[in-house]
């Protein structure tokens, strides 16, 4: 990746669920060691106890930098030792006067020991080719390719750890809590706001979804080429960082000045109940699987069942993931105790080294049917759901659709195929960068997680920005409404642009998302204990 000349030319399609589309992301993050490509990652702190193999590997032969070691034995050996304290174990970092060549052995080892397609990496390459440990991680991976000719692997990337550490934790970034989402991402572009946080600088500007962005800090998004610029300014770095945003609102337009924020997220929004010829549907906007969502989701649930719904429309369209705990309860939710009990809804496959050394059981995650607190979850006992989807629908989002498929409940798709990613990963810190490699799979009750291309719609309808999220009148809730109880895809739904938006021939077949950080395209596991 060369984040340098692509900012020169063309804006990447820019989702960071696509390796050549994290250029945006480090340009605008400045991430240590960005190199690491698309993210999409499944961070959000260490998973699984990194186990040592229990046969000790001698020491290469003198000059021999390839010799594949155990990663333990070289571990924290580094060209630039840390000092002081970790802030997130309080002890002294663990780093010790190493050099280039320790750290690119333990990333040789690390990958064999825990890379889920670890006997695909190539064997020919030579660690002397590749000047940092991380240009060396970058080409550790398989180089097969998927049946649409995608790459396999498509989500192996580096942070600098402590910028980990506080993004994982803290949960929050600076921005001006409004998503950005190319229609079109080369000249003539079509940038758009695809939603705004409650309570965000942006919503403090009314500035609301469908939003084109003409100009930031004075230059044409529409024909620009100094994307550096416009990179600065939509990917904020700092709390207090001001930039100002040329706005087309309808026919009209404006000029909006903006501070980075730490915005907190709202991760369900739009709750309602809509009343249909054939019934009362349910509606809610899902971004985030978060900490903070379980109890909103749960909020929204009891509302349904109150409101009487008899059908629920999902709209997880921006979802990226995240806890493979909260995907759990709302797939419980979903459905009914008859349809869950004794049921799997995931289970990790990992390489044949079984590299955490989990048992069986300890692979298997249920459908939870109590909340964080123990109180039992509320449940529609729903046969059939629609989601509405897209390329940023991934993850753990995922994992929602597969699994319920996986326990015979239709799953109805609205929108454009998901981003393909049935895997994750746990994060592992040597000297200062924190390394993201796929480690498992996720597969659901009948055994099936084969969507590295994602899933395909059963109506394929583009992202309508002419309308509110949750307007019974937008595009895609629309076509679900229609198709509610059997009924056909709208014959209208699959053109590639709605009125409003601009038509070309070479206009993207569906939106992405601009500049969402790793940590919110992932399956995110709670800790899983040390085996005894």
């Amino acid at each position: 990746m060369n984040s340098g000349n692509a900012s020169a030319r063309e804006m990447p399609r820019s989702t960071v669920s696509a390796a050549a589309a994290f250029v945006l992301a480090c340009a605008a993050l400045v991430l240590a060691g960005c190199g690491g490509g698309g993210g999409g990652g499944g961070g959000g702190g260490v998973a699984f106890p990194i186990v040592a193999p229990p046969t000790a590997i001698a020491p290469p032969p003198s000059g021999d930098d390839d010799a594949i070691l155990a990663s333990s034995t070289v571990a924290g050996l580094c060209a630039a030792p840390r000092g002081g304290i970790n802030p997130e174990t309080g002890l002294a970092y663990p780093d010790k006067a190493g050099t280039l060549t320790d750290e690119k052995r333990w990333v040789r080892g690390w990958i064999d020991e825990t890379y889920l397609w670890y006997g695909e990496v190539p064997t020919t390459l030579k660690a002397a080719d590749y000047a940092t440990p991380v240009a060396y991680f970058n080409v550790l991976k398989t180089p097969l390719v998927t049946a649409s000719g995608r790459a396999k692997d498509r989500f192996h990337y580096v942070y600098d750890t402590e910028r980990y550490r506080q993004l994982s934790q803290n949960g929050v970034a600076p921005g001006y809590g409004m998503e950005f989402a190319f229609v079109r991402n080369s000249r003539p572009r079509d940038l758009r706001i695809a939603f705004i946080e409650p309570g965000s600088p942006a919503a403090g500007a009314g500035i609301a979804r469908g939003a084109k962005v003409l100009e930031v800090d004075g230059i044409d998004v529409i024909n620009g080429t100094n994307t550096t610029v416009i990179n600065r300014g939509i990917s904020p770095t700092t709390i207090g960082e001001s930039h100002t945003f040329k706005l087309q609102e309808g026919s009209a337009t404006r000029t909006v000045t903006l501070a980075a924020a730490s915005v907190t997220r709202t991760p369900v929004q739009n709750v309602k109940s809509i009343d249909t010829g054939s019934g009362r549907v349910g509606y809610l906007l899902f971004n985030d699987h978060i900490t903070t969502s379980e109890p909103q989701l749960i909020d929204a649930f009891n509302q349904f069942r109150q409101d009487g719904i008899q059908d629920l429309v999902l709209d997880m369209r921006y979802n990226g993931g995240g806890q493979l705990n909260i995907a759990s309860r709302l797939a419980t939710m979903v459905s009914s105790s008859t349809a869950t009990s004794g049921k799997t809804f995931e289970r990790l496959v990992f390489n044949d080294k079984n590299p955490f050394r989990l048992t069986p059981a300890r692979s298997i995650i249920p459908f939870y049917g109590t909340s964080r607190t123990g109180a039992p979850l509320p449940r529609l006992g729903l046969s059939q759901v629609t989601v509405l989807a897209g390329p940023d629908t991934c993850s753990a989002s995922e994992s929602v659709v597969n699994s319920l498929r996986g326990i015979d409940v239709r799953v109805n798709l609205v929108g454009g195929a998901t981003c393909g990613k049935p895997y994750g990963f746990s994060p592992q810190d040597n000297c200062g960068t924190s390394y993201f490699a796929i480690q498992f799979q996720g597969v659901n009750a009948k055994g099936f997680g084969d969507y590295g291309d994602g899933f395909v719609p059963d109506c394929t309808v583009a992202d309508d920005f002419d309308h509110a999220l949750g307007d019974p009148a937008e595009a895609r809730l629309a076509a679900a409404l229609a198709m509610r109880g059997g009924g056909a895809c709208p014959a209208s739904a699959s053109a590639k642009a709605l009125p409003g938006l601009e038509k070309s021939e070479a206009i993207e077949e569906q939106p992405y998302l601009l500049h969402r950080t790793p940590l919110r395209e992932m399956r995110v596991l709670e800790a899983v204990p040390a085996p005894g």
